[in-house]
């Protein structure tokens, strides 16, 4: 791309097809640095595009295109969790050592009401990456609101892969069942 600084709509065609044409998570600063503007004006683009019920979602490490249909052979379960800020990285890796995604984080605030933090975590190495984001800006854990409680939103492949995890969490004693 030149250094030609684009300009509102076709900008904002270059954001969609560039987060369309990528399988991982792309920074507000790489859109900026292609399409010559500043990273606000890529904030405010995408919030224009959300609005446009384009379907991109903000993750900790990047924006992404979510425009898979609903895949019947993926299977999703929300859970409940509880546990202490420093059982973070272990409750993350819980899962996705059983080949689940962790989709969200979701809480239940009392004046907010539901607040959800996407999250996107498939990997050990998105999990580390993630707890330590959090860690160094020391920016608070959503759980953090609710004395540990959260609920997570887990997708995989199958159904067994899920209640691994489920189970895992459990013999840890992270998982809050009914």
């Amino acid at each position: 791309m030149s250094n030609k600084k684009l300009l509102g709509e076709e900008r904002r065609n270059v954001i969609v097809n560039t987060l369309k044409n990528s399988t991982s998570p792309i920074t507000g600063t790489e859109l900026a640095n292609k399409t010559n503007v500043s990273r606000q004006v890529i904030v405010q683009d995408i919030s224009l595009l959300k609005v446009s019920d384009e379907p991109i979602i903000a993750t900790n490490r990047g924006y992404l295109y979510a425009s898979e249909p609903e895949d019947s052979r993926q299977f999703k379960k929300q859970i409940v969790c509880k546990h202490r800020p420093e059982e973070t990285l272990t409750e993350l890796e819980l899962i996705v050592d059983c080949g689940v995604t962790i989709k969200d984080v979701v809480v239940e605030h009392a004046f907010y009401g539901e607040l959800t933090g996407s999250l996107m975590i498939s990997s050990r190495f998105d999990a580390n990456e993630f707890v330590n984001k959090i860690f160094q800006s020391e920016a608070a854990l959503l759980s953090e609101l609710t004395n540990g409680v959260h609920i997570h939103t887990l997708t995989a492949d199958s159904q067994e892969k899920i209640e691994a995890a489920c189970l895992a969490l459990k013999e840890a004693g992270i998982l809050i069942e009914k």
